[in-house]
């Protein structure tokens, strides 16, 4: 496959505004499935896994290759719930493009502002497609404004809609200028082509020159055939709202109802159309680990090995379903391939191409392309693969700390090793779930991104992994962290088996605040060796999880070694890690530590009648509001407040609105707790 013929696209959108709706749809339209599934009967091909089915939203980003008028195109349909942020975030790292749903009715949700930073923080071009234009109280220009308002976007609608609510029937298409429609008998296959009726000449007219006027200002050849009043010529129209699209200029609109089957072909077109293959996006920046320098990955098949692995899956036969994107170079099976962050060796056994949960074998993965790797054992989230001879570590993922906790502990002892082993694979699949021992009660504690997120993640372990377990109450994931700046140097010096070991060194600790733990030696190798330098690091990343006063994990530090007195008669790496982790110890505690918790962003979605009430539940928690947002039919409420007083939020909303309201919730930050662990 040509790389100019591929297309790597997301679907994202907030929950429920139809994204695995309008993937079932592409999917039986270029053939790759011969029934729409919905996801209302549990029967959508994507929403493979019991649970998706049974609850009706999406979890596990899936994978899928389909074919479009000669097009490969690599689809990933991302969850649209906040508590799955990390499936997002993996997926828009590794595609080259976006199209965003959003609901005609709601607009702009709270988890499609979410997704869209992600997508603008990873650079991804995207279209947008409003679903649900035949709901009632559907505005397509409202949903363009909405995006303009709060994203600072630039919309441009290349269709605009035939009717709305009940009487939507169909698209304009405003670079054709003609009127579609889609015959509902063979759900929506045949398109019917026809003029625009001579009652909406003058709105597509309208509409047209305002696309034109926006698209002129970037090419000086259709301002001038737009000004003398000449025809100018679809490719050329269709060529540059490509490249502005790609350049993230502008963000083309367009619209249908994806339950209803009207106006997905021309979604297909699009995607081809205006979002970019692997080779017309900015090369991969990765770091080569023996220059020491960043470099460029460009996308050719003829370079050198470089992959992401951006999921891990677990499967009962073929163990772990590596997901890879492809940079550079060829993978075929048998091959050997380097693992760049782990420095070690593994071989590749099959390369898969998924359609969710099925598969069909490839003789050669290419660059540009995704597909899913077996046999590779040490292989986790954000791994690097490449080649010896050119070790590119491509940029990692960055995920959101989990912020809430329950402990599990399984229902016989004989069932505790194959917890363990299951929680193991689970954390191995998904990076913002952790499971720890704690040392002081000996429990066993999950910790994930919200109640949903583990209550998914509990139901797994005992439906696909047949473990049973007891869960506790939830509860707060909390921090460590210092306030002050500290020196502080420490001297090992212990007599081990009859010889004496000894180690020194001098740390600076400081604040780090939103930033996370970092780690700097000022120390030039001299006549150390690297091994010494090694063991430092160790002993001090190893504190990190360890915590200060509490035992929680630390966050926002800044350690920096200033000074190591090495002996080499003397002094080992083991020696070295053990003063280090003491001398961490010391400084944080000489740097004034406080106990950090997590705030959360909250957003409420209520009817007009009930907001004030809404609005005094959220400020008896501790929360403040920050905004409130009017919409036709609800208003938004935006406020942050600490995770430990959220609990049973739901049941207290859902009680004073009638029911009527709802609530999301994603961690925002971490801030000091007063009073240590003693009040809540």
């Amino acid at each position: 496959m040509q790389l100019n013929k591929m297309r790597n696209i997301g679907i994202m959108a907030h929950i429920d505004a139809g994204k695995t709706t309008t993937t079932e749809r592409i999917l039986y339209y270029t053939g790759k499935i011969h029934r729409i599934g919905e996801i209302d009967d549990g029967a959508a091909t994507m929403d493979w896994m019991t649970q998706e089915q049974e609850r009706g939203i999406t979890i596990q980003s899936a994978a899928t290759t389909t074919y479009w008028k000669d097009y490969q195109i690599n689809i990933i349909d991302t969850p649209g719930h906040v508590d799955f942020t990390a499936e997002v975030e993996r997926s828009l790292r590794v595609l080259d493009g976006a199209v965003a749903v959003l609901c005609a009715v709601g607009g702009v949700q709270p988890q499609t502002e979410t997704v869209w930073k992600q997508a603008d923080e990873y650079h991804v071009p995207r279209i947008c497609f409003v679903n649900k234009m035949d709901r009632a109280g559907a505005d397509y220009f409202a949903a363009m404004q909405d995006v303009k308002v709060k994203f600072g976007a630039n919309p441009v609608p290349l269709q605009i809609p035939i009717g709305s609510e009940s009487a939507f029937e169909g698209v304009i298409d405003l670079v054709k200028m003609k009127e579609y429609r889609f015959d509902p008998k063979d759900d929506g296959e045949t398109i019917i082509e026809s003029e625009i009726s001579y009652n909406r000449q003058a709105l597509a007219q309208e509409w047209q020159e305002k696309l034109i006027d926006e698209i002129a200002t970037g090419n000086d050849e259709i301002a001038d055939l737009f000004l003398n009043g000449e025809d100018i010529p679809e490719e050329m129209l269709k060529a540059e709202i490509r490249r502005q699209t790609i350049a993230q200029e502008i963000i083309p609109f367009f619209c249908g109802s994806a339950r209803k089957n009207t106006a997905i072909q021309p979604l297909i077109d699009a995607i081809i159309d205006y979002l970019p293959a692997p080779n017309e996006v900015p090369a991969a920046i990765g770091f080569h680990t023996k220059k020491e320098e960043k470099v460029e990955v460009p996308c050719d098949s003829n370079g050198p090995l470089s992959g992401l692995v951006f999921k891990i899956q677990y499967d009962r036969e073929a163990g772990s379903l590596c997901y890879v994107r492809l940079y550079s170079g060829k993978l075929k099976p048998g091959e050997q391939i380097y693992n760049v962050g782990k420095k070690k060796r593994e071989r590749v056994n099959r390369v898969l191409r998924m359609h969710a949960n099925k598969t069909e074998p490839m003789d050669c993965l290419e660059a540009g392309d995704i597909a899913v790797i077996i046999g590779l054992k040490l292989a986790q989230t954000g791994d690097t693969l490449g080649s010896e001879g050119m070790p590119i570590l491509l940029e990692d993922l960055n995920f959101p700390e989990p912020v809430i906790s329950v402990a599990i502990e399984p229902d016989t002892i004989s069932d505790r090793d194959k917890l363990k082993e299951t929680l193991e694979i689970l954390s191995k699949e998904d990076p913002t779930f952790t499971s720890r021992d704690d040392a002081e009660t000996g429990q066993l504690i999950i910790s994930g991104m919200g109640e949903l997120h583990l209550d998914v993640l509990v139901t797994r372990m005992k439906d696909d992994f047949k473990v049973a377990a007891r869960v506790g109450a939830p509860q707060v994931t909390y921090r460590e962290s210092v306030t002050a700046e500290c020196e502080h140097t420490e001297v090992y010096d212990k007599v081990i088996g009859g010889k004496q070991v000894t180690a020194g060194l001098t740390l600076h600790i400081a604040p780090n605040t939103g930033a996370g733990n970092t780690y700097t030696c000022n120390v030039k190798k001299n006549n150390i060796p690297g091994e010494i330098f090694d063991a430092i690091q160790s002993g001090i990343t190893n504190s990190f999880g360890s915590g200060i006063q509490y035992g929680y994990l630390c966050t926002d530090i800044a350690v920096t070694v200033t000074d190591i007195q090495y002996d080499e008669l003397t002094s080992t790496p083991f020696a070295f890690e053990a003063c280090s982790v003491q001398a961490f110890d010391a400084a944080c505690n000489k740097a004034d530590p406080k106990l950090l918790e997590p705030v959360m962003n909250v957003t409420i979605l209520s009817p007009k009648e009930f907001v004030g009430d809404a609005m005094s539940q959220i400020t008896q928690r501790g929360g403040l509001i920050q905004s409130l947002d009017s919409k036709p039919s609800t208003e938004v409420v935006h406020a942050q407040a600490p995770m430990a007083k959220m609990f049973g939020f739901s049941t207290s909303l859902r009680s004073v609105t009638q029911g009527r309201a709802s609530f999301s919730m994603e961690f925002s930050h971490f801030q000091v707790k007063e009073g240590g662990l003693g009040n809540y």
